[in-house]
């Protein structure tokens, strides 16, 4: 007899902390177009303004290890009520941000916003695959995932339609140059202060909708499940996920992962720059590639049942790559497609790593070995930096360089599909 998806018994706590994949993806997914926002309004390089996403994604590296040890020591529901506690900080701190206007100060808050955030994915990844049967773990986490892009795609709808057409700074010539540059320091200022408010907003509205979930689950009984650690040596822990090499290797492929996916979404808006398309109209090109990444996470959750999940991930790794190198070297609107068609073959390759690593992984190491797989999420801090030192050249080898720094997710994309093959003959083995 074939074991459920998710047992009824489990039902209402695996919707509920399902509901927290869609929160997470909100804040990832408007905060990746405030790069090109903050680089306009605060005059920065994409280099500069790509310190964004280093203090947004630092912030799961700084803390997704305590947040395990955090789990180890308490519960579950105590690790997603810390997180959303400070999910909400986070946010509402963008309110003296705002009125500093202080780009460092916002990227402050964003680093505490993230710590939240790692309390929670360090806590809903592994609680959801312990709802139900190990069989069919990778499933129920692919599903539980799919709710992420549904997030995704409301952070990235209101940036398109509510953030980044509201802000004045980003007014263009009848040449489709931006004209903040050319105004006198008071007119800018003025806008300044109109856009960052723009800017702050959204961040306080969801500030409180975090608040209002917290109460829901404060009130809400979490059933006991059988991946509950023991409470066992760390350094005993940490020495059995060193010596598994399914999970280090995972780990590793999962900080390449995120990275590239932190790459395609934020500089999606500086690669249609490079073609003359404002930021507004620009994001809806975020916006197709993240409902091409929500239709294909259900795709591949059904595939799953007849296709290997070591497989499957090789194959729509494969995929990217060659998505990558039309993006590279497709001069134009074909090459933004390719850009855009990234985002389909990405769309397993999170929760599928993330359950093959964690598939012979003892049940009570669990929740230091789901730490270690959100603390890759670092490579989503590191590497947009980079890509923006590259597009800061202007240039390369002929091409725009826009183009060629999409050679890193490239890479990246090459380190998932080695995973994908090796852990399938691991399996074959």
């Amino acid at each position: 007899m074939k074991s459920k998806l998710v047992e009824k018994r489990y039902l209402v706590t695996f919707i509920l902390i399902t509901s927290l994949f869609a929160l997470w993806g909100f804040a990832n997914d408007i905060t990746n177009p405030m790069v090109a926002a903050f680089q306009t309004v605060m005059e920065l390089s994409t280099f500069e303004a790509s310190w964004v996403q280093f203090a947004f994604y630092g912030g799961y590296a700084t803390m997704a290890v305590p947040a395990a040890l955090f789990i180890r020591k308490y519960s579950y529901k105590s690790g997603i009520l810390l997180g959303l506690g400070l999910y909400a900080v986070g946010a509402f701190l963008f309110i003296p941000a705002a009125y500093m206007q202080n780009f460092i100060f916002f990227c402050l808050s964003l680093y505490i916003l993230t710590f939240g955030l790692a309390f929670l994915e360090t806590t809903a990844n592994p609680f959801i695959l312990s709802l139900g049967s190990k069989e069919t773990s990778t499933r129920r986490l692919n599903l539980a995932q799919a709710f992420n892009p549904m997030g995704s795609l409301m952070g990235m709808a209101v940036a398109s339609m509510i953030v980044l057409p509201s802000l004045l700074c980003d007014v263009r010539d009848a040449n489709g140059d931006i004209i903040f540059g050319t105004l006198s320091e008071a007119e800018k200022a003025s806008i300044r202060l109109h856009d960052l408010a723009v800017i702050r907003d959204p961040y306080v509205m969801l500030g409180l909708v975090v608040l209002v979930i917290f109460i829901i689950i404060a009130f809400k009984k979490m059933p006991q499940t059988s991946s509950a650690d023991r409470q066992d040596n760390t350094l005993a822990t940490l020495g059995r996920l060193w010596h598994n090499k399914i999970y280090r290797e995972g780990v590793v492929a999962q900080m390449f992962y995120v990275a590239a996916q932190i790459m395609v979404w934020t500089f999606i808006i500086q690669y249609a720059d490079n073609l003359g398309i404002n930021k507004a109209t620009a994001q809806n090109y975020n916006i197709i590639a993240m409902s091409m990444f929500l239709c294909s996470r259900f795709i591949s959750t059904f595939l799953m049942k007849y296709m290997n999940s070591r497989m499957l991930l090789s194959i729509f790794g494969v995929g990217a790559m060659l998505c990558s190198l039309g993006t590279i070297f497709f001069v134009g609107m074909p090459g933004l497609y390719c850009l855009v068609g990234i985002s389909a073959f990405m769309s397993l390759m999170f929760p599928t790593i993330y359950g093959i690593a964690l598939e012979n992984v003892e049940i009570y190491d669990t929740s230091l070995g789901a730490a270690f797989l959100v603390m890759a999420i670092v490579g989503g801090a590191v590497m947009p930096p980079l890509q923006g030192l590259v597009i800061d050249q202007g240039i390369i080898a002929g091409l725009p360089a826009v183009n060629v720094s999409f050679a890193l997710p490239l890479v990246c994309f090459l380190i998932v599909t080695i995973y994908g093959l090796r852990s399938y003959k691991a399996l074959k083995g």
